[in-house]
């Protein structure tokens, strides 16, 4: 079988074709453009990331299935006798909603965390959409003439290129509007946000079939880390994975039972034809990829090469830290007016003190989620990570030293496209031979003490006592 693997990120469209025995290629991969109106605004324009999505599948030649993955929360509007958007993509990122949830009050927010899992945050799509149709008049017109649509981008995507309005069930579990016992929209989640249900797509199984781009079925869709846990081989509970793209997103099975959030996220992992659901526990950093991107825009490195190695000890252990909060701090803390910062430096402070202490930042916030997640589900010794600051061997080794855990590097990187891969049925265990390792004293020149953990928790507390 070969699947053409879409995986619509928040920054590029990819396309990997994936063959039984393990064999693949890139087929295409576009970026695309990323506005941001206002501050704390971001969006994407639905058309172009289309048209990238049309192009990458053209790209992949003949296939005998298609599966796609999508942003998660990024969500819009659309005319649904036209399919054309009345709204720009609200991205994941975007904060715009952060002072209406906060109105909503205590008790609104326990009634969230109650139903769907999830706190009352931008994060997710139930705000947008709400704020979508109070300020858009083309979005409200279309709800008076009936023909308004609302939904993640893979619904969006579902009804333009195959006329299925459709999403599955992890995907709606991240929109704040998914109740988590039933599997369906909650009609008490939907009047909370003033969201129309019957504006909503039918929520299935990842499995389930989505209609077909020119004959090719689309067997899967999927949200893009649901995908990647799938990739990097988490089948049982305590089976963890993080993922270092824009943000860091840490995944951990935890089984067919709803778990307790122990300070992260309860988030459908997958829901299959064939077992039902399966659980997870999710939490994330805002601020990972697109932090390191920061830092080479305002040139304290220009190349990823440069990040391999670091020689004497680390910044961290030389007082030198930095917070990643550049979007607020995300799990467990949910805390959007939290700011970047760096302290600690003294006029020999250089250019790569600082860039590593980026690195090291973006690895210590990641430590708390590690440690928020194994109070929720027991994790074993080891983590898989991928994305790219995982090609950083520095990077690998000072979060297996900071964790207490071994890190595994899979040696191939693509994990969204070979989980949406694998859930077509694709045989892929040739990929996974040869990964790295690191082990948590595998580099005796690279030790994080309590007295670091201690310094960095104190950094993040200033970073959130600021108010700007």
């Amino acid at each position: 079988m070969r699947v053409a693997a879409i995986d619509q990120g928040t920054t590029s469209t990819r396309c990997l074709v994936v063959e039984d025995g393990g064999h693949w290629h890139l087929a295409a991969s576009r970026r695309h453009a990323q506005h941001h109106p206002a501050p704390g605004w971001v969006e994407h324009d639905p058309d172009e990331l289309l048209k990238n999505i049309r192009a990458v599948l053209d790209a992949a030649g003949r296939v005998d299935a298609i599966a796609l993955s999508n942003q998660g929360e990024s969500c819009l509007a659309w005319d649904a006798r036209t399919g054309e958007p009345l709204s720009p993509v609200i991205v994941w990122q975007d904060a715009r909603t952060a002072d209406a949830l906060a109105a909503l009050g205590a008790e609104a927010e326990a009634t969230s965390r109650r139903i769907c899992g999830l706190p009352l945050d931008p994060y997710f799509s139930a705000s947008k959409l709400a704020w979508l149709l109070a300020q858009s008049p083309a979005v409200a017109a279309a709800r008076r003439d009936g023909r308004l649509r609302l939904g993640t981008t893979d619904a969006f995507f579902l009804d333009r290129l195959c006329g299925s309005f459709r999403t599955d069930r992890a995907t709606a579990s991240r929109t704040g509007l998914m109740d988590l016992a039933t599997g369906d929209w909650s009609d008490t989640l939907c009047a909370l946000h003033g969201v129309p249900r019957d504006c909503l797509p039918e929520i299935t199984a990842v499995d389930a079939g989505f209609g077909d781009v020119n004959g090719v079925p689309v067997r899967v869709s999927v949200v893009d880390q649901q995908a990647a846990l799938y990739g990097h081989n988490c089948r049982l509970p305590g089976d963890c994975k993080i993922t270092f793209g824009t943000g860091a997103f840490l995944l951990a099975v935890a089984g067919t039972e709803r778990p307790d959030g122990g300070g992260l996220l309860p988030t459908v992992a997958w829901d299959r034809r064939a077992d039902g659901t399966v659980f997870a526990v999710e939490g994330g950093v805002y601020d990972a990829g697109s932090a390191l991107e920061w830092a080479r825009t305002i040139g304290l490195f220009s190349a990823m090469e440069e990040l391999g190695v670091f020689e004497g000890p680390s910044a961290l252990s030389r007082g030198i830290v930095f917070v990643p909060a550049l979007s607020g701090l995300a799990a467990p803390y949910w805390d959007r007016h939290a700011a970047p910062l760096f302290i600690g430096m003294d006029h020999a402070t250089d250019r790569r003190d600082l860039v590593r202490a980026v690195l090291e930042g973006i690895a210590m916030l990641t430590v708390g989620l590690i440690g928020a997640a194994g109070q929720a589900t027991p994790l074993g010794r080891g983590i898989s990570i991928d994305g790219g600051l995982s090609q950083s061997p520095y990077f690998a080794a000072f979060l297996a030293a900071a964790s207490g855990r071994t890190i595994t590097v899979p040696p191939m990187h693509e994990l969204t496209a070979i989980g949406l891969a694998e859930l077509c049925g694709v045989d892929v265990s040739a990929i996974r031979a040869g990964a790295a390792v690191f082990p948590p004293d595998g580099a005796p020149d690279i030790t994080v003490t309590a007295a670091d953990h201690a310094r960095f928790a104190e950094a993040v507390q200033r970073a959130r006592q600021w108010r700007g």
